[in-house]
C-alpha cells in the first residue's frame, strides 16, 4: 500500500519504457531532419528572468506561468521562471549574440516548456516543443517561409505514419487586405477569432457571429465564400483573385501565397500541401504566411504543428530588426493523439540488443568484461547479475533483450560464445 501518492502532478507526461523509446524516437527523428535541413540546434536556459517572459506573455500566458522562488542567494536577484515556449528565448538569444551569428540564423529548438493552464486530455502542462526558425537581420527573403515548412513536413512524413499529411497554408496579408478593401479595419480582431474558429463549429454558426459583430449581407457571402476556398495552387490562386480586390497588401499576400506553394511544389511536396484561407492562426505577432499540418483522415486530432512569418522577432529587446518565419511541432500533445489513435509504430519492449547471462558467481567478471567490448562495437548490452536460476535468469533476459548469450565454464576457457534469438 502506498504511503503517500505517487502519481506525477496533473498535467504531467510519465511514460513507460517502451513508449518513452517511441517518444525518443520521435524527438530525435525530428532532429535528425531539421539538421539535414540545415538548421543549427541550440538550448536556451529552462529558466529566464521574468521581465525577458513577461514582455511577450501578457493575458491569460502571463497568468500560466512558472514562477520560480530561488532557495540560495544569486548574483542575479531578478524574478525568474520557467519559459512556457521557445519563441521569447530565442529573440533573448538573438539579441544577446547577434555580433556572434551568421545570418539568416536558421536555428532549432527541442526541449521542454511549461504553462500553468488547466490540464486536459491530450493538454499538458509540461510538455516538448521542436522549433525550427530562420531569422534574418533587416529583410529575410520570403523563399524562407517555404524552407522552414518543408523541414518540419519533412520531419512528420518520416514518422512513418499510414495516413496522409497536409500542410495547410495561408497568408494573414490576403485577410487584412479584404478587410481594409471593405473598411472593416475597426471590427478586425472579431473577424479574425470568427474564421480562426470556424472549422470547430457549424457553418450556421460561424455566419451568425458575423452578424453579431454587424456585418452587412454582402459582407458576410464575401467571407464565407473567402474561408471555403481550400486546393491546391492553381485553384486557391484563381479563386483568390476572383475577388477583384485591388487592394496592394492583399494582392501581395497573394502573390506570396502563389510563391510559396509554388516553391513547395517543386521540392516534391504537392501532394503534402493545401492553400487554405481558414488558416489565420491565434497569435497576433503573424504578419504574413501562417500554416498548420494535419491529418486529413483524423480531423478530431487537429492540428498537429504551424507557425508563421513575424516582421519583428525581436522587438521587445532591441530597435534593431530581426524578421523571422518559425515553424513548432508540439511533441507530447502529438503523440499522444497520436498513440491515442494506433498511428504509431510502437518500439520492441524489448529495448537492449543483448542480455549477457553468466551461470554462476565464477563467470561474472568474464561477462562484464564481454559487454564492454560489444558496448564499444555500439551494441546496447546488460548483464543479468541476479543469483537465480538458469531458467529464471533467460526468462527476465528476454523481457528486455533481443539476444542472450549465456556464459559458463567452456565459454570463459575459449572465449567462444553463442548468441541466442530470445522468444
Amino acid at each position: 500500500m502506498k504511503k503517500i501518492n505517487t502519481s506525477p502532478i496533473s498535467g504531467m507526461q510519465e511514460l513507460l519504457p517502451e513508449k518513452q523509446a517511441t517518444f525518443n524516437n520521435l524527438r530525435d527523428t525530428i532532429g535528425e531532419v531539421y539538421h539535414r535541413h540545415g538548421f543549427l540546434n541550440i538550448e536556451t536556459p529552462i529558466i529566464e528572468r521574468q521581465e525577458i517572459l513577461f514582455a511577450k506573455a501578457g493575458g491569460d500566458t502571463e497568468k500560466q506561468i512558472y514562477k520560480v522562488i530561488k532557495t540560495a542567494e544569486s548574483a542575479d536577484s531578478a524574478d525568474q521562471a520557467l519559459r512556457f515556449d521557445h519563441t521569447v528565448p530565442l529573440a533573448r538569444y538573438v539579441v544577446e549574440h547577434e555580433s556572434d551569428l551568421v545570418f539568416p540564423f536558421k536555428v532549432s529548438q527541442i526541449g521542454r516548456n511549461f504553462r500553468g493552464e488547466r490540464a486536459q486530455k491530450g493538454r499538458f502542462r509540461e510538455f516538448y516543443q521542436c522549433d525550427a526558425d530562420i531569422i534574418g537581420r533587416g529583410s529575410l527573403p520570403i523563399s524562407y517561409d517555404a524552407d522552414v515548412i518543408a523541414a518540419s513536413l519533412d520531419a512528420i512524413l518520416n514518422f512513418g505514419l499510414d495516413t496522409p499529411v497536409i500542410a495547410r497554408i495561408s497568408n494573414r496579408k490576403i485577410l487584412s487586405g479584404m478587410i481594409m478593401e471593405l473598411g472593416l479595419e475597426a471590427k478586425s480582431t472579431d473577424i479574425y477569432s470568427i474564421i480562426d474558429h470556424s472549422e470547430k463549429v457549424e457553418p450556421e454558426v460561424t455566419k451568425s457571429s458575423f452578424e453579431e459583430i454587424g456585418l452587412s449581407e454582402a459582407n458576410i457571402s464575401m467571407f464565407l465564400a473567402f474561408i471555403d476556398i481550400h486546393g491546391d495552387k492553381e485553384f486557391v490562386i484563381s479563386k483568390l483573385n476572383d475577388f477583384g480586390i485591388k487592394n496592394e497588401m492583399f494582392m501581395d499576400g497573394v502573390a506570396e501565397l502563389d510563391k510559396i506553394l509554388g516553391l513547395l511544389e517543386s521540392m516534391g511536396y504537392r501532394d503534402n500541401l493545401s492553400g487554405d484561407m481558414k488558416i489565420v492562426r491565434g497569435l497576433d505577432y503573424y504578419t504574413g504566411t501562417v500554416f498548420e499540418y494535419s491529418l486529413p483522415e483524423y480531423r478530431q486530432v487537429g492540428s498537429i504543428g504551424g507557425g508563421g512569418r513575424y516582421d519583428n522577432l525581436t522587438g521587445y529587446f532591441t530597435e534593431q530588426v530581426f524578421p523571422g518565419v518559425g515553424s513548432s511541432i508540439g511533441l507530447t500533445r502529438l503523440f499522444f493523439v497520436l498513440n491515442e489513435n494506433n498511428l504509431l509504430k510502437s518500439q520492441d519492449k524489448r529495448a537492449l540488443e543483448i542480455a549477457i547471462v553468466p551461470i554462476s558467481e565464477n563467470e561474472i567478471e568474464h561477462s562484464m568484461k564481454l559487454a564492454e567490448d560489444l558496448r564499444k562495437e555500439g551494441k546496447a548490452v546488460t548483464v543479468v547479475l541476479t543469483d537465480k536460476k538458469l531458467g529464471d535468469k533467460l526468462n527476465y533476459a528476454a523481457k528486455l533483450a533481443e539476444k542472450a548469450i549465456v556464459i559458463g565454464e567452456n565459454e570463459v576457457k575459449t572465449g567462444n560464445y553463442v548468441e541466442k534469438v530470445l522468444a
